[in-house]
């Protein structure tokens, strides 16, 4: 199969498009191809009055967002916890027990190549998450215990 770039790009976005900006773009776009104009003076005001009414409605859009009573959402970025990082390790170790323990020759179940892999993998990511969320087998609650959490040698909170 051979595949062209440009060609293949442009008919997906043609088929992306809405029909009716694609008739309209295809409409100007004749009309140049039949007069003299300079294509490239032409393609340098269109992009200048895009340019405008997305600057245009930006403004407005800022102007919308300031009069909020809340504003925009805030998303908060929390680090996690020495619980959460014992608990994302034991999964980490259950999930490459888990990855050994599959059957090998499963073509039929995972697909075949690179891609079967790949699902094979993010099955046995899942199920070591799933393990490790309740109970686990012990390895988050040892680490927890071995390494307890409070001021260490240099006085600072660990």
């Amino acid at each position: 199969m051979i595949v062209t770039a440009t060609p293949d790009l442009v008919l997906d976005v043609l088929e992306a498009a809405d029909p009716v900006t694609q008739r309209t773009a295809t409409a100007k776009l004749d009309a140049l191809k039949s007069s003299d104009v300079d294509f490239a003076a032409t393609m340098a005001t269109e992009a200048s009055k895009a340019k405008a009414a997305a600057d245009q409605s930006a403004a407005t859009l800022a102007g919308t967002q300031s009069t909020a009573v809340n504003g925009p959402p805030v998303q908060v970025i929390k680090k996690p916890g020495q619980d959460e990082v014992y608990r994302k390790f034991e999964a980490f170790i259950l999930q490459t027990f888990v990855e050994t323990m599959l059957p090998k020759d499963s073509e039929q179940v995972f697909g075949k190549g690179t891609a079967g892999g790949v699902w094979k993998s993010m099955l046995a990511e899942q199920l070591g998450a799933q393990l490790a969320k309740g109970k686990g087998i012990g390895i988050a609650k040892q680490l927890a215990g071995a390494h307890p959490v409070g001021p260490d040698t240099t006085g600072k909170a660990g």
